[in-house]
């Protein structure tokens, strides 16, 4: 018990990061009934481009100062791959079979890893990111690092600024409109197309946002950094109820959580030795996903934003 508050908090911050990166899948899906597999690697070339800001500074600049423009370069280089292959990869398959854009993501996912992988400069290597020096916060009896307090203060500012968007701006409430029937909202004068790309911008935009917490908590970034958090990430939006913005975010904290339980208590279990641990993490929380879709399969909140207009 003495470790619980320090499991709690690994699995908050795990778990907001995992429901910055959901939101980009659960805004997407909710618009265009698209899941988009290449999430994970929008988010990667965020933490590349974050790094290459950085790299670009000069030398022994601080952390504290550069941290706002490595936050603009991550955004602008995540945001500028979203729309991109919101424009060339999934607007010409609109209309196409479902299982058309499902292959062109799991396809751009890989091309996206490649790319990094040639043209980065070692980039099949993992790259040092910078971090904060110094001591780090007991809080309630748990201990946070100084590069987590960025993934705790971001993601609820990131949420409010998202809630506000969507419920009092009238490029919010025509995404709602969008997603709960686009063709009416055509005929009422929307342009989709314009509120499709919206959704992608905003969701690439959260993610790099993710990747900038990624590279604070771990100290690198790697091209296949993206894969195993995009999957966690869409398992977050599911748990929360796919189409929901509150609910990824709730999903993602939820299974930060259960993650970080089940890695520093399933071992305590008599018979469970062999099931925790660090390498079991990833099992877990697709065990828990299984649970969820079996007692609620529409997700803990189960419906998306736009029906609340």
């Amino acid at each position: 018990m003495n470790e619980l508050p320090q499991q709690l908090a690994n699995g908050l911050i795990l778990g907001a990061m995992y429901g910055l990166i959901a939101i980009g899948y659960t805004m997407v899906y909710g618009i265009v009934q698209l899941i988009n597999f290449a999430h994970g690697e929008i988010f990667m070339v965020g933490g590349f481009g974050a790094l290459t800001v950085f790299l670009l500074l000069p030398s022994g600049v601080n952390l504290l100062y550069a941290l706002p423009l490595m936050l603009v370069g991550a955004v602008l280089v995540s945001v500028l791959v979203g729309v991109a292959a919101e424009r060339f990869a999934y607007r010409p398959l609109r209309g196409a079979p479902r299982l058309a854009p499902l292959i062109t993501a799991i396809g751009l996912s890989i091309a996206l890893q490649q790319a990094v992988w040639k043209w980065y400069p070692e980039g099949n290597k993992a790259r040092v990111f910078p971090q904060f020096k110094g001591d780090s916060f007991t809080v309630l009896g748990a201990t946070v690092q100084r590069g987590d307090i960025f993934v705790l203060i971001a993601a609820p500012v990131c949420m409010i600024a998202l809630g506000f968007f969507v419920s009092r701006t009238r490029s919010g409430r025509a995404m709602q409109a969008t997603a709960q029937d686009p063709d009416t909202a055509k005929l009422m004068g929307i342009n989709t197309d314009r509120i499709i790309v919206l959704a992608f911008a905003i969701g690439a935009a959260f993610a790099g946002v993710a990747a900038v917490a990624y590279g604070l908590r771990t100290g690198e970034v790697q091209f296949r950094m993206g894969f195993i958090l995009g999957l966690k990430a869409f398992t977050a939006a599911v748990l929360g109820g796919i189409g929901n913005i509150y609910g990824a975010m709730l999903g993602g904290v939820v299974l930060g959580v259960a993650e970080a339980l089940a890695t520093g208590y399933v071992e305590e279990i008599p018979g469970m030795q062999q099931f925790g641990g660090g390498a079991w993490k990833d099992v877990w929380a697709f065990v828990l996903l299984i649970l969820v879709l079996l007692l609620r399969p529409q997700g803990l909140l189960g419906e998306r934003v736009a029906d609340r207009a």
